[in-house]
């Protein structure tokens, strides 16, 4: 067909056009996406962030820390805090606390009285600075725990009255399903509060230079405003920032976070298994379960313990059956799957009260022979590439969690007795007559047949 002349130079007019358009559109969705933030950066961000897989977490109460609950006095024993074998140091709430509707104490660090400032209580912004500044200089990321479903009854906000749950009559409340009267309930309808609330995150990733975000009651909160967030929080293309979810929605890693609190996992653990003498095979389905709304480089954090169930539930000596019983305990959860987190006090065996309404200092000084254990551990666990990321095979009896790690290079072997008596462990096809290393001590072993546990027995092979 023979073309107008005309339409041919139309033609190649539009053309032209659609290829200068197509043009111009590719330069900007690569360009560096525009913060409008108002903040300039404090610091340099710190470049060591971990990956997800490699993360080691650790929980700090300011309350319980130090002899005098200070920021300074965290700062103090950052170097404990590193020989642990730690990359991550999660702060709860540093923000002031509200003192309207109190639940008791010195109040809940989870009633947020200003987004914006840190509780004279620990210190001032100058202070954490100095904190996380030091957490960098030991090649550590900083994450502050962040309360994004409810504030304090005397937090400015409270203003703004629209910014918060109601009920019929037009009265604020607290948090719908909870005993929680000391706070009250955010409203995420209201656009203008979710500007604030991003906008608060951002001020503590540029005035502080901190690492990410421990987001408390994620459950909580609508996905959309979590997806809303984190790719807000993305935006700052200068900081690699960690994200963690308090809670069990299958949607919180596709909103952003690449990690997720394992709470299924420490109930079995603790209550179906060693409280009521469950079957240790009930793991395998829990890891399995933790993991189905997962993507690559997601990670579930495994705990035996942390501020909430130690006052609830009891210390990890009680709850697991002695020293031996915890260790156990976190050696599983530490290698099955997932990310550790270490809450403060832990490490040593501490077994006094750790209630986070009030000063309850640590003494430090107790179960040397724990804190050696947990860092080999750890120490073991950072280097290994099986467990970090190898492939899991489950053995597991009822008495005993058995499982592997392994990789095209390395293979690992997890041997815990999880009960406190004597078993005996009857090897399966494919670990009877094999040949290992012990990975802390070195020395050879050989498996054959079965294997006579003591009480809470535990053991890491390599080959």
């Amino acid at each position: 067909m023979k073309l107008n002349p005309t339409r041919t130079i139309m033609i190649n007019a539009l053309l032209i056009c659609l290829v200068s358009l197509l043009s111009f559109c590719k330069k900007d969705n690569n360009s560096t996406p525009v913060n409008s933030t108002p903040y300039t950066q404090y610091g340099t961000p710190f470049a060591n962030v971990p990956s997800p897989q490699d993360a080691i977490i650790y929980q700090v109460n300011i309350r319980a820390f130090s002899n005098d609950a200070s920021l300074k006095g965290v700062t103090a024993r950052l170097d404990s805090i590193k020989a642990l074998g730690v990359n991550v140091v999660y702060l709860m709430p540093v923000t002031p606390v509200g003192v309207l509707k109190s639940a008791g104490g010195l109040g809940s660090p989870y009633a947020v009285k200003d987004y914006k400032a840190v509780n004279p209580e620990f210190g001032n912004t100058d202070d954490l600075k100095a904190l996380v500044d030091a957490a960098h200089s030991k090649n550590m990321a900083v994450m502050l725990d962040w309360v994004a479903d409810h504030t304090s009854w005397d937090n400015a906000w409270i203003s703004n009255k629209s910014w918060y749950k109601q009920d019929a009559n037009g009265n604020i409340i607290p948090p719908t399903g909870t005993n929680w009267t000391d706070v009250a309930a955010l409203n995420y309808d209201n656009q203008d509060m979710r500007k604030a609330m991003i906008d608060a995150m951002q001020y503590w990733v540029y005035n502080a230079n901190i690492d990410g975000f421990r987001c408390d009651a994620a459950d909580f909160v609508p996905f959309d405003f979590w997806k809303q967030a984190n790719d807000a929080l993305k935006t700052i293309t200068t900081h690699k920032l960690l994200m963690f979810a308090e809670g069990t929605r299958a949607d919180h890693f596709k909103a952003g976070f690449q990690l997720e609190y394992g709470m299924a996992w420490y109930s079995g653990l603790e209550n179906k298994i060693f409280g009521n003498n469950g079957s240790v095979t009930q793991l395998s389905a829990l890891n399995t379960s933790e993991y189905s709304g997962a993507f690559a480089g997601s990670q579930v954090v495994r705990y035996i313990t942390n501020h909430d169930v130690y006052n609830s539930d009891g210390n990890p000596i009680a709850l697991y059956g002695g020293k031996a019983g915890s260790m156990a305990a976190f050696l599983v959860s530490a290698y099955m799957k997932g990310v550790p987190m270490i809450y403060n006090g832990q490490e040593v065996g501490c077994t006094r009260g750790i209630d986070f309404f009030y000063h309850t200092p640590i003494d430090w000084s107790t179960n040397p022979d724990m804190t050696a254990e947990y860092k080999k551990i750890i120490a073991f666990r950072k280097s290994s590439d099986a467990v970090r990321n190898g492939d899991l095979a489950t053995y597991s009896s009822d008495d005993a969690a058995v499982f592997t790690k392994s990789t095209a290079k390395e293979k690992v072997l997890v041997i815990a007795n999880l009960k406190g008596n004597a078993v005996t462990y009857t090897l399966p096809i494919g670990l009877n007559t094999t040949s290992w290393k012990n990975a802390f001590t070195g020395a050879s072993v050989s498996l054959s047949g079965t294997i006579a546990l003591q009480p809470y027995q535990h053991m890491v092979l390599t080959q």
